[in-house]
């Protein structure tokens, strides 16, 4: 295993970036900036062993200081839409912005990966990680009490990325993180994603309305387009003429994982049938946000001066569902003052076996 430091430019302050690389003994290798903690690339091997970098971003600086596509990045205090941009905890409402219509989407607009973390590295028995720490203030986001932020990036000989949150803050608020990474297992600059196959781990999802805030139902994926318990092409059903698809332009949802709450299991696998590389997900938290990429523009020069565009890439953000802090039925995100939230995910990297 070996870690590589090197620096990434800076900011306007003159505050240096840094780039960490973790390699593992297969040459699989993945980097992080300083800058919001950002994963900026995954190389991992094809079937005959060439080698991609299989997730989207930038070459400098610049460009992740705009990253409108959130790129790469750890979302918090609260990943995906939080519906009328308030919450309410112990009776008092706490106003966001309203950043997505008339909803807060990952806790915008003062976002996490806008922000410099500290970043400790060590070698561990579970391979070359790098620690990043990151303090949020009473009010930050509008969010209530001081917050202490831990996301962890562990890179195994098993061809692992291991993304570990902790949180503990010291008022009663909302702790639901996940990672923003856009994958294209053909190699970052390969175009549309469509005939790439997704299965997850899942007989069920959660309906939203036509602003993406789900509806409170939990509906049966079985007879819909929103059925993937068999892998199948994604671009095989996402043009159905169904509510959910017309809604979203394509799959923007929540999925409801079929296992034990705080189980770490199998949630999600996709594969190129191209190159033969598969991505498997596991996580302990109770869902899945698939997105095809559906509002993805060629806003800027991608990596290589690649273009990205239109279902170039999906993302397997693991999560509590959507607006659960306005749903009792759905798990709660609430975290109580004191307390650790503490979430795993991983996404394990293998060539498809003949």
């Amino acid at each position: 295993m070996a870690i590589e430091k090197n620096s990434f430019g800076k900011m306007p302050d003159g505050t240096e970036v840094y780039k960490y690389t973790l390699t593992n003994k297969n040459g699989v290798s993945a980097s992080f900036i300083t800058l919001g903690g950002v994963w900026v690339s995954m190389v991992v091997p094809d079937k005959d062993g060439n080698m991609a970098d299989v997730v989207l971003g930038y070459d400098d600086l610049d460009s992740y200081r705009r990253n409108p596509a959130h790129f790469g990045a750890p979302i918090g205090r609260n990943a995906n839409r939080i519906g009328g941009a308030v919450i309410t905890i112990g009776g008092r409402d706490y106003k966001l912005e309203a950043n997505n219509g008339p909803n807060n989407l990952h806790s915008g607009p003062d976002l996490y990966h806008d922000r410099l973390w500290d970043c400790r590295s060590s070698e561990t028995e579970a391979g070359s990680r790098l620690d990043f720490y990151l303090e949020s203030p009473d009010g930050d986001q509008g969010y209530p009490g001081n917050a202490r932020i831990t996301v962890s990036y562990t890179l195994t000989d098993e061809d692992s990325l291991v993304l570990d949150y902790h949180m503990v803050c010291d008022k009663d608020t909302v702790a639901n993180f996940t990672n923003h990474s856009y994958f294209n297992l053909a190699g970052h600059d390969s175009g549309d994603v469509m005939k790439q196959e997704v299965w997850l781990n899942a007989s069920r999802y959660t309906p939203a309305d036509e602003v993406s805030i789900p509806t409170g139902e939990i509906a049966p994926v079985a007879g819909t387009p929103m059925d993937f318990t068999e892998m199948k092409a994604i671009g095989r059903d996402i043009g159905a003429d169904f509510e959910a698809l017309v809604f979203g332009k394509g799959y923007d949802h929540n999925w409801v994982l079929d296992k034990e709450e705080g189980e770490l299991a199998l949630a999600a696998k996709a594969m190129d049938p191209a190159s033969g590389r598969v991505l498997e997900c596991y996580t302990d938290l109770p869902g899945i946000q698939f997105y095809t990429a559906n509002f993805l523009q060629d806003e800027m020069p991608g990596k290589g001066g690649a273009r990205y565009d239109y279902r170039h890439a999906f993302c397997f953000e693991t999560q509590y569902y959507p607006d659960a802090v306005h749903k009792p039925q759905f798990p709660s995100p609430l975290l109580k003052a004191g307390d650790e939230y503490s979430a795993r995910t991983v996404y394990r990297f293998l060539p498809k076996q003949a």
